[in-house]
């Protein structure tokens, strides 16, 4: 076989070999132009890490595109929306009953230390802080108050609770927003003792409202007779009055009685009046001359 080759061929397989660098470049270029760049997707923000070090020099990355050096930074997603966690937890109250308390935290991240964040606890920061966190503050909490207080002062035991769980996350760079009690769980037996004694206080408050009532009606009834008699003997005292004036008048003047009678007179004369018949009003008749 012969070694010569042909200008022609030398000349193809040149540009081959170019062709072939050139695809080369282009590959690399894309490789190095992808890994330069990052994106911080919508309600998150951007761990910078250099060679997998958390850069915390630099604050996180906000939403959208950003330019790192390809091969020796990456950027970590994390979100920062409202996220809820919800635990059941079991604890004692301070009367010794087993009480099931249901919490639900609405938090997020604080977006300005989410660097500080990923490098003390990482992804997984709900199992070791807000779990742990719940369960502490709700078996500290309950074993202060007795199972009836746990009902019947249900706003200082959630203020007790909220205030504690807000305190721990505070010191882990995690914001608590709104801390629900959902609900508090006890024994049927508790339960059912819980809701006799209700039911005997409700009652005995009715007994006490009926017997108030009772006594205002009394009370009334009394007041409506005394002033019943009382009118009565105002009025007697008048009439004894009245006749006393008559009386003292008759012995004064002897005719203030047919003055009396005149007054009560309606004018008409009887159409006969029988022999020996006493007139109504006697007419004074003045001497003769």
């Amino acid at each position: 076989m012969s070694r010569y080759q042909s200008p022609k061929n030398g000349v193809n397989v040149n540009v081959a070999r170019g062709v072939a660098i050139g695809i080369i470049v282009l590959i690399l270029v894309g490789v190095v132009a992808f890994a330069s760049v990052k994106i911080v997707d919508a309600g998150h923000r951007g761990v910078l890490l250099h060679w997998n070090a958390v850069d915390l020099t630099n604050p996180p990355l906000d939403e959208g595109l950003h330019f790192v050096v390809p091969f020796q930074d990456e950027v970590v997603n994390i979100e920062v929306r409202t996220l809820k966690y919800e635990k059941e937890s079991r604890s004692a109250s301070k009367d010794l009953q087993t009480v099931e308390t249901t919490v639900t935290v609405n938090y997020h991240p604080n977006k300005e230390a989410i660097h500080r964040l990923y490098k003390n606890l990482g992804l997984d920061y709900e199992d070791r802080v807000i779990q742990p966190a719940i369960e502490e503050t709700v078996k500290q909490v309950t074993a202060n108050y007795n199972a009836e207080e746990l009902i019947t002062k249900r706003p200082l035991v959630k203020q007790d609770i909220e205030s504690s769980i807000r305190d721990r996350l505070h010191q882990f760079d995690v914001v608590t927003e709104v801390i629900s009690i959902t609900d508090f769980e006890f024994s049927p037996l508790f339960a059912q003792a819980i809701e006799a004694k209700v039911e005997a206080e409700q009652k005995a408050l009715k007994a006490e409202n009926d017997l108030r009532r009772i006594e205002v009606e009394a009370r009334q009834r009394e007041a409506n007779a005394i002033g019943l008699a009382n009118a009565n003997i105002a009025e007697a005292r008048g009439e004894a009055e009245a006749i006393s004036i008559i009386n003292n008048a008759l012995a004064e003047n002897p005719n203030y009685l047919e003055w009396l009678k005149t007054q009560a007179w309606d004018g008409k004369l009887p159409l006969v009046v029988g022999e020996g018949g006493t007139p109504f009003i006697q007419i004074p008749v003045s001497p003769s001359p």
